[in-house]
């Protein structure tokens, strides 16, 4: 069973992360979100701190581990709790996106091809692509939340994988070091045939197509990237290279059990940040939220903040529990989906509402609420968007398959 009682170690974690937002990220989140494309330079001294922490072991830092690169054995206490890799990555994804989530997906090492990564990849591949920083590339023009349509190709060269296609929407796309594309290595055997590859960015046949103009998250690079006769290793192909027709490609897509969390968790930052600042603009306007008095009988806007604050809680909960799940090693597909569906909703409808009730400081650019509010939206899209979880959900408590109930 969980234990919501956090541990020293990741408690101190944590901190560290919480202290990066506040120190780095909240000073410069403004000036990258006016500068879109613009490098932040700042986070230059993050990569050579990310990577110490890393080589010392104290820290998981490249996304969540799927348990794969736990050091540590599952504790011996009585409710045998293990919190590793999965659950020190998502609290660290929630105190960054605290700060700013663009310039949280913009830290080396932390691309959600990581997570990718430590997933399905074998040991030897584990060695190789440990210390990377990999983005994820998946949706392409012809499609956006059926990852089963993959129509980039995959087809072995003598001791080379030669790969065509477009991905769009790709975070990180032109900063990373590397890129795990997903492509099919036989069209004719369906979804079964789509595999991930991962991608150095030298790779003869890769290149940027364009960047992005968003809505939100700009200080983080989202590039359109074409692969025409894309060259690499045999070996660069993660997980078996063999088509089984019955399992499907349950392989990879046993990625988003370890991303859909830790996407969570930036919703559930960005979803604190908001509700801290709204408190304080209620504070100073004298309305008192109190926690003894039934909601109706106080100020509407009170009330309405502790309905939100109630969501976020719930949305906190869910990622932790699907973060333990997957250190505990047990099947949390249904609990990464219901994480992700239960913050991606409660951070647009959190943020949105604390700009409402702001008032004109909430939609001006003195705070950060307004901002706050167009980054969240992307927290409800990507990795699978609001009604594809609630779809996943509903299958999973159901019992139906994708044929069943699409």
């Amino acid at each position: 069973m969980i234990n919501l009682e956090l541990p020293k170690k990741l408690r101190a974690s944590a901190n560290q992360a919480h202290q990066v937002a506040a120190q780095i990220f909240r000073p410069i989140s403004r000036k990258y979100d006016l500068g879109e494309h613009e490098y932040p330079v700042e986070l230059d001294t993050m990569a050579a701190m990310v990577d110490g922490l890393s080589d010392s072991g104290t820290q998981k830092i490249s996304g969540a581990s799927g348990g794969r690169s736990d050091d540590e054995a599952p504790s011996t206490d009585v409710l045998l709790n293990a919190n590793g890799g999965n659950m020190s990555a998502l609290l660290n994804a929630l105190e960054t996106s605290w700060g700013d989530v663009g310039l949280m997906l913009s830290i080396p090492y932390q691309g959600l091809g990581n997570a990718a990564i430590a997933a399905v990849a074998t040991d030897e591949q584990l060695e190789r692509f440990g210390k990377v920083w990999a983005s994820m590339a998946i949706t392409e023009p012809s499609f956006g939340s059926d990852s089963a349509a993959v129509t980039t190709t995959a087809v072995l060269d003598g001791d080379e994988w030669v790969l065509n296609g477009e991905k769009i929407f790709v975070t990180a796309g032109q900063r990373s070091t590397h890129i795990v594309v997903w492509a099919s290595v036989d069209r004719s055997l369906g979804r079964a045939a789509i595999k991930s590859f991962v991608v150095p960015r030298d790779a003869p046949g890769l290149s940027v197509a364009r960047l992005e103009h968003k809505l939100g998250i700009k200080a983080s690079d989202t590039a359109v990237l074409l692969l025409q006769d894309c060259r690499i290793p045999k070996d660069n192909i993660l997980g078996s290279p063999e088509v089984n027709v019955e399992k499907g490609f349950a392989g990879v897509m046993q990625t988003f059990d370890n991303t859909r969390p830790m996407v969570a968790a930036m919703a559930i930052g960005v979803t604190r940040a908001a509700l801290e600042e709204l408190r304080t603009i209620l504070t100073d306007a004298g309305i008192e939220i109190s926690y003894d008095t039934p909601p109706n009988n106080q100020h509407a806007a009170a009330a309405e903040f502790l309905r939100m604050e109630a969501d976020y809680e719930s949305a906190y909960l869910l990622a932790l529990r699907a973060a333990w799940m997957a250190d505990n090693k047990k099947p949390n597909s249904l609990e990464a989906s219901m994480s992700k569906a239960k913050a991606g909703r409660t951070g647009t409808d959190v943020t949105l509402k604390s700009v409402e009730l702001a008032g004109a400081v909430g939609y001006s650019q003195r705070l950060l609420l307004e901002k706050w509010g167009r980054d969240s939206k992307i927290l409800d899209i990507f990795e699978g968007t609001q009604q594809i979880q609630q779809l996943i959900v509903a299958r999973r408590v159901l019992g139906k398959t994708s044929a069943e109930l699409k």
